[in-house]
This record gives C-alpha cells, sequence and structure tokens, in this order.
C-alpha cells in the first residue's frame, strides 16, 4: 500500500507532492491530527458480565477440549472501539479462562507478562518455571514474561479466573515471541506454600543480596487475598475514609510487581464513593466481592462479583458501593511512568443534568445503553 497522495491547485504544488509520494514521504504541514489538545482514545467504556462470563465459559469446557491445538480455553474481552481486536483496551488483554475438573493446561511461555486474578475457588495449581502456586478467591498470581506456565486443576469442579496479558504493547513493539513447553507428560506439582513465597513473602523481611539475583519482575509471584484484604482494612481503619486503594508491590524494590502492569484493590465501604478521576493509559477493573455501580466516562454500569469492566485512557472512572464493593485493577501506569507520560487527576463532577455533548468517538457500545443522569 502506498502512502497517501496529496494534491494541490498549483502544478508546480502538485508536482511536488507527486514527487513526495513517490518517495513515500508527506508534506507535515498537510498532515491533520497528529498532534491533540487532548488524548485520541479509540477504546470505549465497556461492562462484561459475570454471569455472560461464567455460563460461556461452562458451554466452551463442554465443548472445546484442551490439547496441543490450543492447550487454553480463553475468551477473550473484545472492546467495541477497537475494530475487533481482541483486547479489553487498547493496551490491556484481558480475558476469562476456564478449567475443568483435573484438566491440565500444558505448559508454554511467551515474552507477553500474564497474571491471574482468582475469581472464584480454589485446588488449581499454577506452575511458574516449576515453583507450584495455589489458587483461591481473590489471590493475585504472576507469570512474568518467558517463564514457563502450566495449570492444572486438582478438583472435582471446574474453576475460572481472570487473566490479563500486556499483550497489545508487545504486540506494537513487535517483541511477541511464544514456545512451547515439554510435550511429555509432567508431574502435577502441588506445594502449600511457593518457592517464590518462603523466599520473599515475608513482610519486610529479605534473603541477602548476595543469595538473590533480582529480575525485572517481582520475585513474589503469589500475592494472597488474606493479606490484601488486611492492608485494605488496617487502611480505612487509619485514614477514617470511606473507600482505600493499596498497589500490589515488588518486597524486594517497592516498585510494581511488572515492568508494564500496576496492579491494585480498591475498596469501598457500604453506601460510599470512590474519588473521580482520570489517568493516561488504560485500565482493566474486575469485581471481587459486593455490588454497586461503576461510573466510566458517560456511562454507568451496575456492577457484581466477576464483572470486567474497561477504563480506556483519560477517561473518567468512579466507584459507588451499595455493599462493600471489592475491586482489582491492572493499568499500563509502570509504561507511561517510564516514559514520563502519566498523568492523573481527580475531577469533580459538573453536572449530572447537563453533562455537555458525548463525544462523537465513544458511540454507544451494544448493551450499554447511555443512563439518563449522565456524567462529564
Amino acid at each position: 500500500m502506498g502512502t497517501r497522495q496529496f494534491t494541490s491547485p498549483d502544478p508546480d504544488l502538485d508536482l511536488l507532492y507527486r514527487d513526495l509520494g513517490t518517495r513515500q514521504l508527506q508534506p507535515l504541514w498537510e498532515l491533520k491530527g497528529l498532534l491533540t489538545p487532548s488524548p485520541r482514545v479509540r477504546s470505549v467504556p465497556y461492562r462484561w458480565s459475570a454471569r455472560d462470563l461464567r455460563s460461556l465459559g461452562e458451554r466452551a469446557g463442554r465443548l472445546v477440549p484442551i490439547d496441543r491445538g490450543g492447550d487454553r480455553r480463553v475468551l477473550a474481552c473484545a472492546n467495541p472501539g477497537l475494530d475487533g481486536a481482541p483486547y479489553a483496551v487498547s493496551t490491556l488483554w484481558a480475558a476469562v479462562q476456564y478449567l475443568g475438573p483435573h484438566e491440565v493446561a500444558p505448559a508454554h511461555r511467551h515474552t507477553p507478562a500474564a497474571l491471574r486474578f482468582i475469581l472464584k475457588g480454589s485446588g488449581v495449581w499454577t506452575l511458574v518455571n516449576g515453583d507450584p502456586l495455589s489458587m483461591s478467591a481473590g489471590d493475585l498470581i504472576l507469570t512474568p514474561s518467558w517463564n514457563y506456565h502450566e495449570h492444572h486443576n486438582s478438583t472435582d469442579e471446574p474453576m475460572l479466573w481472570m487473566d490479563v496479558l500486556d499483550l497489545p504493547v508487545v504486540a506494537a513493539l513487535e517483541a511477541v515471541f511464544f514456545e512451547e513447553g515439554p510435550s511429555e507428560e509432567v508431574e502435577r506439582l502441588t506445594d502449600p506454600v511457593s518457592q517464590s513465597e518462603r523466599n520473599y513473602g515475608s513482610a519486610g523481611l529479605l534473603p541477602p543480596p548476595r543469595q538473590r539475583t533480582l529480575p525485572r519482575h517481582s520475585p513474589l509471584l503469589a500475592y494472597r487475598w488474606a493479606d490484601t484484604d488486611r492492608a485494605l482494612a488496617r487502611r480505612l481503619e487509619l485514614t477514617g475514609a470511606e473507600t482505600a486503594t493499596m498497589t500490589y508491590v515488588d518486597p524486594s524494590r517497592g516498585t510494581d510487581v511488572m515492568p508494564t502492569m500496576r496492579c491494585e484493590a480498591h475498596r469501598v465501604l457500604a453506601g460510599g464513593r470512590s474519588p473521580r478521576l482520570r489517568q493516561t493509559g488504560s485500565r482493566v477493573a474486575t469485581v471481587f466481592r459486593g455490588s454497586g455501580v461503576a461510573i466510566v466516562g458517560h456511562e454507568r454500569f451496575d456492577v457484581a462479583s466477576g464483572d470486567i469492566i474497561a477504563i480506556p485512557s483519560w477517561t473518567t472512572w468512579q466507584l459507588e458501593a451499595h455493599d462493600e464493593l471489592d475491586v482489582f485493577s491492572t493499568s499500563d501506569a509502570p509504561v507511561l511512568d517510564a516514559l514520563g507520560l502519566y498523568r492523573e487527576e481527580e475531577v469533580p463532577l459538573i453536572s449530572s443534568t447537563d453533562p455537555g455533548p458525548l463525544p462523537a468517538e465513544w458511540g454507544s457500545a451494544p448493551g450499554n445503553p447511555h443512563p439518563d443522569g449522565r456524567y462529564v
């Protein structure tokens, strides 16, 4: 496909444009919209309901076997604003993975980093480079870039969890690599406490530096819900506020758990609401416990346990809790931080009755009607 061809009624200028085009060049003075007063965002606010995710996951479990033809039974969230791309937002893949009773999803590895947030159940194990990590409701499990990982279900019940990957970022950088693991049957290892937790799971205590080689990601690969729950409760007690946010960090450095993904836990007390924020970079959130409302841009979604929510870049978002609401979110903030492009601000509500025009590029996403009272 050739470069865009510009024309002009001036014969000399028109000839210049033709010569530029044949040499794959374009005149900046004719290019519009490269630099905009605020980000041009393609993703739209959207909610995938837990009821749909679970019922469709169960149907896939009955119809689609796990084998070397695909080795993962995953339903990818496709944002309606991204022209069919299987991405929840422009920089993050989000999906639900369904693993049936006694099934094994065999080992593979890839350069995109992944994480798992467990929505319900227990008794499934993820092996990361052979280290068995138990998976229970509310846990965050990391599978860093280019680490072999596999999943096995040791129970008689199926299990569903949310996957988030930085795949769109790695794909945009043209740096995706994938490799299957050993084809022979592997031992289904289990361990009450993983090696990563034994080394790095004690708050404030680390092995001596001479005994560890620090990777780019957190060396602690499992963050347990009991610890997250306790941290949120203590934060609320300390501040006396009706909402709290805690960031999952690398215990060896205090940085984000992944170079490309920031993970946060949010709690809003019953009847409370979180600050109304917006930030550069995209975010995917899932409700772990409770119910309420997520207000994302001009959309107002009723949310319950297991729902997944797309929060595009520079789009306001706020949580309102009917009962105590716990939400897990992942964003691309470390990438923006590293590039000096991260911005965040709290945005006051201007009017719920006169919000101004809806941005034309947002449109109306299927299954997400605009509410009567809109926010700006």
